[in-house]
């Protein structure tokens, strides 16, 4: 299949720079599968969708200050560095756990720099030079570099005071505290929890504590899974036929609760609601050898990557935001409604002014 087959035209403006000025207005377009019809809703009424014999799956993933912006210790040049993952204790390249987190001072990352780097480089961050990175191996990927940090305190105390929110390129910011303060608040979803991922999943943005009681209320249950969502997310597909194109690896877990909450759903014949991408590729992950799609608890690693003709084994329903042309996102979104419908709603959404991307508006697909 043609990478070319998922590009649409879509105008700058309504490249989401901010989010909407409240929480949980945004705009919601319902896509029906099974007829293709189109709804114009907001993100409150996913409660009159979904029933008490469905189960909402969310990813409780945490987004942290993962950007630093310092100078080399030995010459003058700014380095800007993108903490990835936190690098495997066996030194591989391939996070495996969501476990190490902040505490880890060895990590994978991107370096952004006007030279060219050498390993045993250092470059320092902090308005006092409190936190020092030494370069140790070059690894697989442009700019991906293991580095290691030594710091005055602690490495996520530090982070907090000026580390930066991993905005998505193409939100445009000024590096104004302001700014700064706002997406701390905005680029995170309310029931975050285990830290570790460099890009939100953002179709979590849109719930409220208002919205999720309303779903209580109605007897709705909701579980939670991890996939810590990495740079990778916004990589493009360059590759002419989109089975030449390859994801990069991101760590997941699966509790034992959502396990057996996910396959008592699908034994009484309810319906899986995944918010967000990420969400179903950990659930379609985890069920990839497994023929009669039931869901094992475990941990591991994701490269899985969902596109047409693709066929579900755990998702049933999905919320997901607007996505970029020719994108990976695009393409599973596609695989679970078909490209041609997915395109024609991407086009009324267009003529409708909906805000796309990680700050815009989203799409209820059931």
């Amino acid at each position: 299949m043609k990478t070319a087959q998922f590009w649409y035209p879509l105008p700058e403006r309504l490249i989401a720079q901010h989010p909407a000025e409240k929480r949980g207005t945004e705009k919601m377009m319902v896509l029906h599968r099974a007829t293709g019809v189109l709804e114009h809703r907001h993100i409150a009424d996913i409660v009159e969708y979904i029933t008490d014999n469905d189960l909402i799956v969310v990813n409780d993933t945490k987004v942290f200050p993962a950007r630093l912006i310092g100078t080399w210790e030995d010459t003058p040049g700014e380095v800007e560095l993108l903490m990835v993952a936190a690098a495997p204790v066996d030194g591989a390249e391939i996070p495996t756990s969501i476990a190490s987190g902040l505490d880890s001072l060895v990590w994978n990352c991107i370096i952004g720099s006007g030279r060219k780097c050498r390993a045993g480089q250092k470059a320092v961050f902090g308005p006092n030079r409190e936190l020092t990175v030494t370069l140790l191996k070059p690894l697989s990927g442009i700019g991906m570099w293991q580095v290691e940090f030594s710091c005055v305190g602690k490495l996520e105390a530090l982070l907090d005071e000026f580390g930066r929110t991993p905005v998505p390129p193409y939100v445009k910011r000024e590096g104004t505290h302001e700014e700064e303060l706002a997406d701390r608040e905005r680029y995170q979803t309310i029931y975050a929890k285990h830290v570790g991922s460099v890009a939100a999943p953002t179709a979590g943005l849109h719930f409220t504590p208002e919205i999720f009681a309303a779903l209580e209320a109605k007897g709705v249950k909701r579980v939670s899974v991890t996939l810590h969502v990495g740079p990778g997310t916004f990589r493009p597909v360059k590759a002419d036929n989109i089975e030449d194109h390859h994801m990069d690896f991101e760590a997941f877990n699966v509790s034992q609760e959502a396990a057996e909450a996910i396959n008592a759903c699908k034994k009484r014949g309810g319906r899986v609601f995944c918010v967000g991408s990420t969400t179903v590729r950990t659930l379609e992950t985890i069920t990839a050898s497994n023929e009669d799609g039931i869901v094992i608890p475990g941990s591991g690693a994701s490269d899985i990557f969902i596109y047409p003709p693709y066929k579900f084994k755990v998702c049933d329903a999905m919320l997901t935001n607007f996505h970029l042309p020719q994108s990976t996102l695009l393409m599973m979104v596609s695989a679970l409604a078909g490209r041609e419908r997915m395109l024609c709603a991407y086009a009324m959404a267009v003529r409708s002014n909906y805000m796309f991307f990680s700050y815009g508006d989203c799409m209820l697909i059931v």
